[in-house]
């Protein structure tokens, strides 16, 4: 079968849905799965967008022709279906194309949690099965579907995170951006009489009638920030479509940089689990790192990706990973990212601290200044690496190659990477003060975007 070389990414297949992905994308990948990991059971869920029913059915119908038996799990989020496929030990696949625009969809495939199918470990493999029309044969005896409301129980697992009864009081603006948590929350919240909760768009709509989906574009949560400290709210918090991402405003409307909250959460957890690994990624700001070992922790770096930064927490024990991108990831909920639990342990860390989280963040602000992470469009991210090596090199302290290129000096340091899902290349970039980290963070986008 021919198929558009370009949705196999290097941690899930993703692509325009009837330009690059197809019903048949989704049979085709059932049956090459099958055949790839030979399972007798497959987990099965799927996000809100318009054309996931569709991919939906044309998927279980290529597992089940093969043989396969399915639990279909339905309509939910990320978190909701590694919760499901821990839960019931077994593989699956989840049809979402995370915050990507809404014509997009794909599918995210576990092997076995926390372990996620990546691009050299199953992906390709994948391909190679549909390319060369290697699936398995018509089983005599199709594959059956059960079905399960998971959502009772992955409520009951959230609550047991954190003792709820000990969270204080707080009014919260909840934006899910009509993706997949507004209903979980809903229920969840049910539970913690003490936490107000202002829901925005928390209807499921796959069409993301009211903005985008990606918290970490500032126009797709503007009105939370505006809302947060015209409402009198404590915090804002933002989620994207498939609920696997979080992100926090704090009550003045300043949005919490996913890198300083790693850094908190970090030393939260190590009050629980002194010298506890933390894995943290690449571009993080130098503010992890230096808390972490402040809080008698190891600071583990890891290459950008959910596939990899899950792999290597397991294979480290960590007791918690986050990414810039608002990925975090727990031992307490089988090493995977969600976006309800990260809401959970802030607002316990914020019920026992004498701090608010905006003076928590203006201590972090005088000493780390981050660019935030800044794409750039058209450029061959070969000879960009080659203007990098040739600029910086001879300057810098350290150089890391795990993930495009790090580079440290004495007082500012950056990554530049292409990016896995989009045809960018990324600039990470930090410093000690304001003035030369807006000076470094030009220059060195002047040597990405040079022609």
């Amino acid at each position: 079968m021919t198929v558009h070389p370009g949705i196999f990414k290097s941690y899930d297949i993703r692509g325009v849905y009837g330009k690059e992905i197809f019903d048949e994308t989704g049979a085709a990948v059932g049956k090459a799965f099958a055949k790839v990991l030979q399972p007798m059971t497959v987990v099965v869920g799927r996000d809100a967008r318009v054309s996931s029913p569709a991919l939906h059915d044309a998927l279980i119908q290529g597992l089940t022709s093969v043989g396969v038996n399915i639990v279909d799990v339905g309509m939910v989020s990320t978190d909701m279906y590694y919760f499901a496929c821990a839960i019931k030990k077994l593989p699956g696949i989840m049809i979402t194309a995370s915050h990507s625009p809404k014509e997009y969809n794909g599918f995210k495939m576990v092997r076995q949690i926390p372990y996620l199918l990546s691009g050299d470990e199953g992906i390709g493999d994948i391909k190679k099965v549909i390319e060369s029309d290697a699936s398995p044969p018509t089983a005599k005896t199709p594959g059956k579907v059960e079905t399960w409301q998971v959502m009772p129980e992955f409520i009951q697992k959230m609550l047991s995170l954190v003792d709820t009864a000990k969270l204080k009081p707080m009014k919260i603006l909840c934006d899910t951006a009509n993706g997949m948590v507004g209903p979980t929350l809903t229920e969840l919240l049910k539970h913690i009489p003490q936490i107000q909760m202002i829901p925005m768009y928390f209807e499921p709509d796959g069409t993301f009638p009211n903005h985008a989906g990606d918290p970490l574009m500032a126009e797709n949560r503007k009105e939370l920030q505006e809302r947060v400290p015209k409402e009198h709210a404590d915090l804002g918090f933002a989620f994207d479509p498939d609920g696997d991402r979080f992100f926090c405003i704090d009550k003045t409307g300043r949005f919490v940089s996913s890198d300083f909250l790693t850094a908190l959460l970090a030393q939260y957890f190590l009050k629980k689990h002194a010298g506890s690994a933390i894995i943290y990624d690449i571009r993080a700001s130098h503010a992890v790192p230096d808390l972490i070992k402040k809080a008698g922790g190891k600071p583990l770096y890891e290459r950008v990706g959910h596939a990899y930064i899950k792999k290597r927490m397991k294979d480290e024990n960590a007791v918690f990973g986050g990414e810039v991108t608002g990925h975090y990831y727990f031992t307490d909920f089988f090493y995977c990212d969600s976006g309800i639990a990260p809401m959970l342990f802030l607002m316990d860390l914020l019920s026992g601290s004498t701090q608010t989280l905006d003076q928590m963040l203006d201590e972090l602000e005088k000493t780390y200044f981050i660019s935030g992470e800044i794409n750039t469009k058209g450029v061959d991210a070969k000879a960009v690496f080659e203007r990098i090596e040739k600029t910086y090199a001879p300057q810098a302290k350290k150089i890391i190659r795990i993930d495009g290129i790090t580079m440290e000096m004495d007082d500012w340091h950056f990554n530049v990477r292409a990016s896995n899902t989009e045809p960018l290349v990324r600039l990470n970039l930090e410093a000690t003060s304001a003035k030369l980290m807006e000076n470094k963070r030009d220059e060195v986008l002047a040597v990405i975007r040079q022609k």
